[in-house]
């Protein structure tokens, strides 16, 4: 899809375009009665948007304009728009979850999300899980008594109440306040908390992480690391609890991972930096799906109607292949 094409094109043409995907056109409150002013909108904002885009696009490193620009189209200009809308129906901030694992496009959805917000006067927050990783020292402890918890990442290597007090602070529009922030690169690889930045506004808050919103199961768990995680995301509830609304980025296979990983790696070692090799990556990725299985955890989430409002589904090249409400 090429922007010439779609700013010269008939608002209608793209209607039909639009609506010959009912789940996608559903997702997005399209119909025959709204459809063409919505149309006209996106279209609208697009050409606002478009010169910041291949900045964004060409500061991040991503090479495919044309495939990114049928993902802006398709699901980065809706769904702001759609943030957008939502946020002022509340009348207050609004705490947009989303949920997805290695490799599903996290950082450049809310980093593009938050790039066209800004052209609707919205300003946007991103935070990760990450994020709200407990200190190295605490985490240093906490392998005292849950020796299983070897890496970052499972339930139970986060401050719960760190992020449950940053979201009761957005939801009440406080100003400034303090986001917290955490240094992958410290203590060798293991990470820690650095000094939070001061943010003045926020409107929207985009909180990504590979199981934000994932949920207890009661089903017998045989190996010891899932059944401690299971038994860790009750605490995660409360912070839960907070989001207004939780997208799921669902990949058609979740073994999709490791190869979008590697490819990862292989981007950052081209660059000169260090990276794992894919023996590691491979264990990497199996102590996440280990602690928390995606076909236990991930899957059933998905036919949750009262925790999940969109589902966006992603193909092996990284390409929007379905976009769905679970209403």
């Amino acid at each position: 899809m090429e922007y010439r094409f779609l700013v010269n094109s008939d608002p209608l043409l793209l209607l039909n375009l639009e609506l010959a995907d009912p789940q996608r056109a559903k997702a997005w409150g399209i119909d025959t009665i709204n459809g063409l002013e919505k149309i006209k909108e996106r279209l609208q904002l697009l050409s606002q948007v478009y010169p910041d885009y291949l900045q964004e696009i060409k500061r991040s490193g991503l090479t495919d304009i044309l495939s990114h620009l049928t993902t802006l189209w398709n699901l980065w200009l809706p769904l702001s728009l759609h943030l957008a809308q939502t946020r002022q129906q509340l009348n207050r901030p609004l705490i947009q979850g989303i949920l997805g694992g290695q490799g599903t496009g996290k950082t450049t959805l809310c980093s593009m999300v938050s790039l066209i917000l800004s052209h609707l006067n919205y300003q946007a927050l991103s935070l990760s899980l990450d994020d709200l990783y407990k200190t190295y020292q605490e985490r240093q402890n906490l392998l005292q008594t849950s020796p299983l918890l070897i890496w970052r990442g499972p339930p139970g290597t986060h401050d719960i109440e760190l992020g449950i007090e940053l979201m009761e602070q957005v939801k009440q529009a406080k100003s400034p306040i303090l986001v917290p922030q955490f240094d992958k690169s410290r203590h060798n690889g293991e990470g820690d908390r650095i000094a939070p930045k001061l943010v003045e506004r926020v409107d929207i808050l985009l909180f990504e992480g590979w199981f934000v919103g994932v949920q207890p199961i009661q089903t017998y768990l045989e190996d010891p690391l899932t059944k401690e995680s299971n038994q860790r995301l009750y605490e995660y509830l409360p912070l839960w609890e907070k989001l207004d609304q939780l997208m799921v980025l669902l990949p058609q296979d979740y073994k999709l991972s490791k190869q979008w990983r590697n490819q990862a790696e292989q981007k950052m070692k081209r660059t000169g930096k260090a990276g794992m090799s894919e023996e590691q990556i491979n264990k990497f990725v199996e102590y996440f799906w280990r602690s928390l299985p995606p076909e236990l955890f991930i899957t059933p989430l998905t036919e949750n109607t009262d925790l999940v409002n969109l589902i966006i589904e992603i193909n092996s090249n990284h390409e929007i292949n379905q976009v769905r409400t679970t209403n």
